[in-house]
């Protein structure tokens, strides 16, 4: 016969699963670290990108003297599929344009508000 759990057991049960949510939603960041005050349009070619969650990303190489590649993080996989951005749009080597908000401390970051391919623009928030 199974002996019951004790309540101190359960109060340290239900603090470590609380602790547990806690650090998830920290470690889902806010998008404070963004200068919303300046959107950027930048416009270069895919040369990597990915499909995970929490969200997705491209990254951008933009011309210029010299190229530079931005980090842009996208909207998560669930959103983009529902609003039209399946995987296969995001392919190394593809035209795009993204508009969107670089981060105040990475200056190669930039989060993404929308991103235009093959002609087709897709809403990412």
């Amino acid at each position: 016969m199974r002996k019951p759990i004790s309540g101190v057991t359960r109060v340290i049960l239900a603090l470590g699963i609380s602790l547990v949510f806690a650090g998830a939603a920290l470690a889902h960041h806010g998008w404070s670290g963004y200068d919303e005050t300046k959107p950027l349009n930048l416009t270069g070619t895919i040369r990597d990108s990915g499909y995970d969650n929490p969200h997705g990303f491209v990254e951008l190489e933009v011309a210029g003297n010299p190229a530079k590649t931005w980090h842009v993080v996208l909207a998560p996989p669930s959103r983009m599929e529902t609003r039209g951005l399946p995987k296969e749009m995001l392919k190394t080597g593809a035209a795009a344009t993204v508009v969107g908000y670089q981060e105040k401390t990475k200056p190669g970051e930039l989060r993404a508000e929308r991103i235009t391919i093959d002609g087709k623009t897709t809403e990412l928030r």
